[in-house]
């Protein structure tokens, strides 16, 4: 049995209970507003058997007697009513919000754009007009135009300003290449631009020895003979920094090649490397080019010989063969040389003017041998000694112009390489100076670059003139550029 001290706490402990169930419902129910009720104002929280019978559940106080009633206007809810959060949310109270302001900056901004927009269309249509302009001399000269060839429509004056330019950077860096030519009689007539890659050299790669470079046979011997007729420039689609060793090995002494170009001389046109012969400052009816790749010549192929390319072969006799070819031109000198490379255009250049060659010697021998018809005067001048070519046999008929004056080249040759061979030591410490030179030249620092680049550029020698016919133009030996 149960003690009695026991079963009276357990009454006592379910007396609390129960009235605490019944004051925190008492509590929930003070707190609420009805939805219906004027916002702002509380009404009596009645339980739901109140609101039926107008009393208030049995152990509950009514809302006069209740002090948690009484005090309900300070206590906070615990409940909302979404109508409520609607109905504030819809009400204006005249102060503007943040989208507003956001709305007005949107608005400013494609007020902005689209004010730059007709800016910008406007400029672009005066720019359009500014270059549909007249031509000027200045600006024709520049392009190597005149007022026959150049665009004489607006449109076409437009068109070609505006190509300008994006071709900017697809152009030489120099309006010409080259500086003007020597006068007669010092400068030579004829131009003759010579590819570097597969023409003069080839070089090959492989994992022991990297890359190598080979002379083509015979490559000597045609620089030193063919710069007697012409100004001879090797133009090749290799940087400098590479192909610059390559010709101080081919012409050590500068001696025959006179001038050189590199691929920063070269144009790029539709992704192609292209050498445009209309920037090297000389007259394009006599230069001729001599290259490998069609692409290089596409822009002035009536001035261009396409040459096989060299592989390697030791027997090669391709550039060999080019010589009298050559020659030829710069000893009749045509006014034009365009026509000539036309009328040998896909054939064997070689082969082709060996046959004319040998024609022109059978008519010059029949017409010989139609003027003797018996003893001549120039037989019995050479029977006493008195012959003009004591070198021609009796019965033979003798050389041809062109025979005489390609006897005089090779005889010149000759005394140019005996020239090199007796003065090598002379030569070697001439360029051993010169090199030195150029290397105390370099700035050794930054701090000397910009020196040297702040100093005026030095005043001309005023005895480095111009050449003149009492004062002759000196061999490129004594200069030794590069």
């Amino acid at each position: 049995m149960m003690s009695s001290s026991a079963l009276m706490f357990n009454v006592v402990a379910r007396s609390v209970a129960s009235s605490r169930r019944h004051i925190v419902p008492g509590v929930r129910w003070v707190s609420q507003v009805p939805p219906n009720a004027p916002k702002g104002q509380k009404s009596d929280p009645k339980t739901p058997s109140e609101t039926d019978t107008g009393k208030a559940p049995e152990g509950i106080a009514s809302s006069s007697s209740d002090p948690l009633a009484a005090g309900s206007s300070k206590i906070p809810s615990l409940d909302f009513s979404p109508a409520e959060e609607a109905e504030e949310k819809t009400e204006r109270t005249g102060a503007r919000s943040s989208r507003d302001n956001t709305m007005s900056t949107e608005k400013r901004r494609k007020g902005m754009g689209r004010v730059m927009m007709a800016l910008f269309a406007g400029g672009m249509l005066g720019y359009g007009v500014y270059l549909g302009r007249d031509w000027e001399e200045d600006e024709l000269k520049a392009k190597k135009l005149n007022l026959e060839t150049a665009p004489s429509t607006r449109w076409g004056r437009t068109t070609e300003r505006f190509g300008d330019i994006f071709d900017y950077f697809n152009k030489p860096a120099w309006p010409e290449l080259l500086p003007p030519p020597y006068p007669p009689p010092h400068g030579k007539p004829y131009t003759l631009v010579l590819s570097l890659d597969d023409l003069l050299i080839t070089s090959t790669w492989d994992r022991q020895h990297g890359w190598r470079t080979a002379k083509r046979p015979g490559v000597d011997y045609f620089l030193a003979y063919i710069s007697q007729f012409f100004e001879v420039v090797v133009f090749t689609a290799q940087p400098s920094y590479t192909a610059a060793p390559i010709l101080d090995k081919l012409d050590r002494y500068n001696f025959f090649v006179v001038h050189r170009l590199f691929r920063e001389h070269t144009r790029s046109l539709n992704g192609k490397i292209v050498k445009d012969l209309s920037y090297l400052n000389r007259d394009p009816s006599k230069v001729i080019m001599l290259d490998t790749d069609p692409e290089h010549i596409c822009l002035q192929p009536e001035n261009a010989v396409l040459v096989p390319k060299w592989k390697g072969d030791p027997k090669d006799k391709g550039l060999i063969a080019m010589i009298p070819f050559l020659e030829s031109i710069g000893i009749y000198k045509p006014e034009d040389i365009r026509p000539i490379l036309k009328a040998y255009e896909g054939k064997e250049i070689p082969i082709e003017y060996a046959k004319t060659e040998a024609e022109a010697k059978a008519r010059h021998v029949e017409r010989w041998k139609a003027q003797q018809p018996g003893v001549s005067v120039s037989v019995m001048s050479s029977l006493f000694g008195l012959s003009n070519n004591p070198q021609t046999p009796r019965g033979v008929a003798p050389p041809t112009y062109l025979e005489q004056k390609r006897r005089e080249a090779q005889l010149q040759y000759q005394d140019e390489q005996k020239y090199l061979a007796e003065n090598k030591g002379q030569l070697e410490k001439l360029l051993e100076q010169e090199q030195a030179a150029m290397a105390a030249q370099v700035p050794n620092n930054l701090w000397e670059a910009f020196g040297a680049m702040s100093k005026p550029p030095p005043a001309p020698d005023a005895g480095a003139a111009a050449p003149t016919e009492s004062t002759p133009a000196p061999k490129a030996a004594t200069s030794l550029k590069g």
